[in-house]
């Protein structure tokens, strides 16, 4: 049986139980806080930020909240991101943990910058 990708991130979240998508909810409202101009988009069949270029992705598994903002912004909070599960361009937030949405916040507010800088280098 196929699954229906979302045609967007109300979709997205509308599929997770109640708790989950309180969290989403949030780490959807410090998205956009962080990065006010960024257009919302299902990019990979996730959630995605975008303003010129991707500046993240985030989606919800059973026991975490994964967020990807690309090698670029993983490695400059590495020692932020140390205590967290992680790989070369996402990072796991445990459902079981509060949401580091201080640190979501530098993350996106830093991935907007980078994408700017990329777009002036043009």
């Amino acid at each position: 049986m196929e699954t229906k990708k979302p045609a967007n991130i109300d979709e997205y979240i509308g599929t997770f139980p109640n708790d989950v998508q309180e969290i989403l909810e949030k780490v959807r409202m410090t998205i956009q806080k962080a990065a006010p101009d960024a257009k919302e988009k299902i990019s990979y069949s996730m959630p995605a930020f975008e303003q010129n270029g991707i500046v993240v992705y985030f989606a919800a598994f059973k026991n975490h909240i994964g967020l990807y903002a690309l090698p670029s912004g993983h490695e400059a909070f590495s020692a932020e991101l140390s205590k967290y599960k992680s790989g070369k361009g996402s990072v796991q937030f445990p459902l079981n943990q509060p949401m580091p949405f201080d640190l979501i916040t530098k993350i996106v507010k830093f991935r907007v910058k980078e994408n700017l800088d990329k777009v002036k280098k043009k």
